[in-house]
């Protein structure tokens, strides 16, 4: 079963852009292996090694803040000292690039094959702190992760299934409430990340993110080339520049700790399985599995490619995997980034080899602690200028896919406005949920989440099940556009 995207046959000269004077020759290497068909495919569009990196590159610094949040606050909350938490860190990096390695190249049955970055889940952090501060701390934590993501391997053919519940008018709400929920993640990082910090909100760091901002658009705007397409480097190379001659950025951690280190496998122990803390993971792997089929089906649309039913299943067992080995190293759940997928519109570069080139940059940082202290060391002010950039257009893509929905005689109007609303819910309101029952408030605290979830259900209330469906449903889907009325005087 294939799901052809809506306006795929526009979007050919789009996908031309990239690269196309290399493709002839790139697009026959593309693709071999077992996947009879991948050739002419956007997502195996090869670049030279020095522009697949830095492209590459621009993934990771789009996502390194949302990699290394999770192991701080986790390894805090079960009092795990400076080092420990950066060997939470490490493994976490290394994780992240083999995951990414593994979701953009693929195996056999495992493996979406497209530009997706896989990162350490920020959706499972609440219930590992829970789970962390109990008596087994961090060791009852690792024994949940991987009984729920053994059992999300093995519900993965099922799951996959629902691919076909998700036609233009969920796939495009479930994008802008992508792009609508990171926007506060960039505002808070525009406003100095720790909010307990003298200086946040302080025009200094806002200022710092609006100067980035301002280079991303002006080299967007006047930068012609391959270099317009590094935008978002160039943004976060200069705006970091800019934080040092003013002492905003302070790279005088970069020298201390250790310059290479192997990931150890159960550094800290055995795990331990509590049959509490597995429910609760479970939980947290289902959301986690909605919210990767979501940005599977974004990203698709993005690219201008074919998604199926399997592929959705491929991309999900490469989720899982990553997600049942992580706690071996001494890491926690992984996801694809939805920050990531923005990058891909921003860009135009829709290459998985692009991507694939960063989850190697990720899994060398794992390896070379010293480097991704290099990383760490842009301010968080700056990556927020970016991300304003990267983030809102995650929303934009999505209401671009929106515009191509029949919104007359049908209720795809209303479809829309109450995913929109729950999904909007837990970001205007982050404790909505708190007096709920903690199931309820574990799946429905992300708005990606709670906006599939709803979308997908009315959609089959309204479209699927049409029995019984009349010409003119609902006076929401009668009212007119609104307009703007000129009165004489």
């Amino acid at each position: 079963m294939k799901l052809r995207k809506a306006g795929s046959g526009a979007r050919r000269s789009d996908q031309d852009e990239a690269g196309s004077g290399a493709r002839g020759s790139d697009q026959g290497k593309a693709g071999s292996g077992d996947d009879k068909g991948d050739q002419g495919r956007p997502e195996d569009e090869r670049l030279s090694i020095g522009r697949s990196y830095l492209y590459g590159l621009q993934h990771i610094l789009t996502m390194y803040g949302g990699v290394i949040a999770p192991p701080l606050i986790v390894g805090g909350a079960a009092g795990l000292n400076g080092t420990q938490i950066a060997v939470l860190v490490s493994a976490a990096l290394f994780v992240s690039g083999a995951a990414t390695m593994l979701q953009t190249l693929g195996l056999p049955y495992v493996g979406a094959k497209l530009p997706l970055v896989q990162g350490i889940s920020f959706a499972s952090v609440s219930t590992m702190v829970a789970i962390a501060s109990g008596p087994d701390g961090l060791n009852s934590v690792f024994g949940a992760i991987i009984a729920a993501g053994a059992i999300g391997i093995l519900i993965t053919p099922f799951f996959s299934k629902i691919v076909r519940f998700f036609p233009p008018v969920v796939t495009g709400t479930i994008i802008t409430v992508i792009g609508i929920s990171l926007l506060p993640v960039t505002v808070r990082w525009a406003m100095g990340g720790d909010q307990g910090a003298a200086d946040w909100g302080s025009m200094s760091n806002i200022g710092l993110a609006g100067f980035s901002l301002a280079v991303v658009l002006l080299v967007s705007r006047f930068v012609q080339g391959t270099l317009s397409r590094l935008s978002i480097l160039i943004g976060i190379v200069v705006g970091t520049g800019f934080a040092f001659a003013v002492g905003k950025a302070d790279f005088s951690d970069v020298g201390t700790g250790s310059f290479f280190a192997l990931p150890e496998p159960f550094a800290f122990g055995a795990p331990v399985f509590q049959i509490g803390a597995i429910i609760s993971m479970v939980v947290v792997i289902l959301v986690i599995m909605t919210e990767t089929t979501a940005d599977i089906l974004a990203v698709g649309e993005i690219v201008g490619t074919d998604v199926d039913a399997r592929r959705v299943g491929d991309g999900l067992r490469a989720d899982m995997i990553a997600t049942t080995v992580a706690p071996v190293f001494g890491t926690f759940p992984a996801s694809a980034f939805a920050q990531n997928v923005g990058l891909v519109a921003v860009t135009g570069i829709k290459s998985r080899y692009v991507v694939a080139a960063g989850g190697s940059v990720l899994l060398f940082l794992g390896l070379f602690p010293v480097l991704g202290r290099v990383v760490a060391s842009v301010p968080l002010p700056v990556l927020g200028g970016a991300g304003i950039v990267l983030f809102g257009s995650v929303a934009a893509s999505g209401i671009r896919t929106l515009s191509k929905v029949n919104f007359d005689g049908n209720l795809n109007l209303v479809i829309v406005a109450v995913a929109l609303g729950f999904g909007v819910i837990p970001i205007a309101v982050p404790g909505f949920y708190s007096a709920f029952p903690e199931w309820v408030h574990v799946v429905f605290d992300s708005g990606i989440s709670a906006a599939s979830i709803v979308a997908v259900v009315l959609n089959i209330a309204f479209n699927v099940l049409t029995k019984g469906n009349k010409a003119s449903p609902s006076v929401v889907t009668a009212a007119p556009p609104v307009a703007t009325r000129h009165h004489s005087t």
